[in-house]
């Protein structure tokens, strides 16, 4: 139960205060609008280290993230008896802080008439700055790579600033390597607000992209999967 309490809080603190930021900087009634991928990049990583404080406080290891649950189970790395739990908060947890910042910034969703004053679900989710399908899936797949081999060399990312560490992690990948995707990097992170921007009554909203969604879902559990194996047969 703690996992799953853990899980559901951190990764609702995550998606809170990331898609926060993304509803800021696109609204176009929002003081935060056009703060630019610097913006951007530091407060995801700094979602990602309050997020993993709250998760470790609760009882979890503070994955908040399949990528990193499933391919840590595969490899032995996490017991399997506690995958189902993990997922079930971390998608839940991701839906319910996407609701939280469709009520938080109501007024500017009402007042966004469609995307050209920021309503879009980028806000929410991931898209590619070139559709490409091929190139999208490896750039999500290198950048999950990158940061689950990393988070696997750090022990325990829960206690004392290693949650700060691995913020910083999630800032210089999505700085390095974010700038084609969007560096989801993270199942639950994509595909729980995309479904909430697609059933909640957002006013105003326009497409949710779903034909894009297989990349941020498969990309990032691959990178999650060669990560785990590289780590698993070298160390």
């Amino acid at each position: 139960m703690n996992g799953f309490l853990g899980e559901f809080l951190g990764t609702m603190v995550l998606i809170v205060l990331g898609v926060g930021t993304g509803a800021g900087v696109n609204l176009k009634t929002s003081y935060a609008h056009n703060s630019g991928w610097l913006f951007i990049t530091i407060a995801w990583g700094m979602a990602v280290t309050f997020g993993v404080y709250v998760a470790g406080s609760f009882g979890s290891q503070g994955h908040l993230n399949p990528a990193v649950t499933i391919p840590f189970a595969i490899f032995g790395f996490f017991p399997w008896d506690q995958v189902l739990p993990y997922l079930l908060g971390q998608f839940l947890g991701a839906f319910v802080g996407a609701v939280l910042v469709i009520i938080q910034y109501g007024a500017q969703f009402k007042n966004a008439k469609d995307a050209n004053d920021g309503n879009v679900v980028g806000i929410f989710a991931t898209g590619p700055a070139i559709n490409n399908g091929l190139y999208n899936f490896l750039s999500e797949t290198i950048a999950t790579f990158v940061f689950i081999l990393t988070l696997l060399n750090l022990g325990d990312f829960t206690k004392g600033l290693k949650p700060l560490i691995v913020g910083l992690l999630i800032m210089v990948v999505g700085q390095a390597l974010g700038g084609t995707t969007g560096f989801a990097l993270n199942p639950a992170r994509d595909w729980a607000p995309r479904f909430a921007y697609s059933v909640l009554p957002v006013p105003n909203k326009g497409d949710s992209n779903w034909g894009y969604a297989w990349v941020p879902m498969f990309g990032p559990l691959a990178g999650g999967l060669i990560a785990a194996c590289v780590q698993y047969f070298l160390m």
